[in-house]
């Protein structure tokens, strides 16, 4: 897997929501924002399954997403792309339900997905975008 650099780790930490994008087996796209999410480590980003439906759809039928981290405060533009782990139950799930319900109380922590990275990518305008980066 990719491991995610410091700056990059930094960019994800300032963001209140980032848009995660997932496509059915069939193609078809669904961008959502997610707002309750962890770095679990500089390969793995959490995301907590709070109320999603045609995202969890998607990741059940192809595991696969991208994430763009672009904003105040965030130190350049990039597109994460990773696989995706469904996790409904179990120690994971349990922590990372702890973990969310000290910063956004009363989420109801229906499930979790694992995102290892896989690919980094610029988004920034210019000759350089879409480069691979990591």
């Amino acid at each position: 897997m990719v491991k995610l650099t410091e700056e990059i780790i930094e960019a994800i930490g300032k963001m209140k929501s980032f848009p995660l994008a997932t496509a059915s087996k069939d193609g078809i796209p669904n961008v959502a924002p997610m707002g309750a999410y962890r770095i679990k480590d500089d390969e793995t980003i959490w995301i907590q399954d709070n109320f999603m439906q045609k995202t969890l759809a998607n990741v059940e039928e192809n595991p696969k997403a991208a994430v763009y981290i672009y904003g105040d405060g965030a130190k350049g533009c990039y597109q994460i792309k990773a696989d995706v782990t469904v996790v409904k139950s179990g120690p994971e799930l349990d922590e990372m339900k702890a973990y969310t319900e000290e910063r956004k109380p009363g989420l109801p922590g229906k499930g979790l997905l694992i995102l290892k990275v896989t690919g980094v990518f610029q988004c920034m305008p210019g000759a350089e975008a879409g480069k691979k980066l990591l």
